[in-house]
């Protein structure tokens, strides 16, 4: 069985902060026996503005963020799967909301610019990740030691079409930064949804209270195995998740109810 963790952070406007947090959280999860860490949304910079990410937009292969993610992954021996960071896009002003994959050598494997942007506008809450971020178009996985690991971020988990275009997946990971209002009414639902319509263990990493800038995020960072089942999850504050992975799970879930294979569309 391989053992997988989700590091919850509240990331603050301050990127070396940030940098510290994520450090000290993924070696507890490597500590604990993780070899698939995976960090949350915008985990290395929450701005007191949505502009404050485009300042911090590091080059694709090189940059302190990418640094440090290359770094935790080498010195610890883990796939480490970098939530989002900020990189340049070629549209003035904008930026793409990427997650980056690392093997346990330290090198870069894989990539997902995120698909769907967050929009959403209810009382005094008014979000619209288009105004800073291009979105991304192509489908993100990558092959890990035990299988398939599709790759999504936080407001993709609305889109189940994104979610079948991956393949059969052992797991499905979501770095997020959901807003309490948003999280408390659908997050769970839509994470269990997605494990069990895919028959795949869902890795959550979230960011999870106050930040400097004034929002609250809902946290709830979880593992959910392939009969949508909640294996662990933390509510509020920083810390990590973590559960087994076990694959006679899997291979007896997808053999007792055989949905994958039922599908005609």
């Amino acid at each position: 069985m391989t053992r997988v963790a989700a590091v919850q952070m509240v990331s603050s406007p301050d990127v070396a902060h940030n940098l510290a947090t994520a450090r000290r959280l993924v070696g507890e999860a490597a500590a604990a026996g993780a070899t698939l860490v995976t960090l949350p949304e915008y985990w290395p910079i929450m701005g007191m503005t949505d502009t404050d990410k485009v300042r911090h937009a590091e080059p694709e292969g090189a940059g302190p963020i990418q640094d440090c993610m290359a770094a935790l992954a080498r010195e610890h021996g883990i796939w480490l799967i970098g939530g989002t960071l900020p990189l340049r896009s070629q549209e003035d002003g904008k930026v793409l909301n990427t997650t980056l994959v690392y093997d346990p050598q330290g090198a870069s494997i894989g990539r997902y610019d995120k698909i769907h942007l967050f929009g959403f506008n209810k009382g005094g809450e008014s979000y619209d990740e288009a105004r800073t971020i291009v979105p991304g178009e192509a489908v993100g996985s990558f092959e890990a030691p035990f299988g398939r690991v599709g790759l999504s971020v936080c407001y993709d988990l609305r889109f189940p079409e994104l979610y079948r275009a991956m393949g059969e997946c052992a797991l499905i990971v979501v770095p997020a930064a959901f807003t309490h209002t948003t999280g408390s009414a659908h997050w769970e639902v839509l994470l269990r949804a997605r494990a069990i319509e895919n028959q795949c263990y869902v890795l959550a990493s979230a960011q999870g209270g106050t930040h400097a800038n004034g929002r609250r995020t809902f946290g709830h960072s979880m593992l959910v195995d392939p009969w949508g089942e909640v294996k662990d999850v933390l509510r509020e504050g920083e810390g990590v998740v973590s559960g087994e992975l076990d694959p006679a799970f899997l291979a007896s879930v997808r053999e007792s109810l055989p949905a994958l294979r039922h599908r005609k569309m």
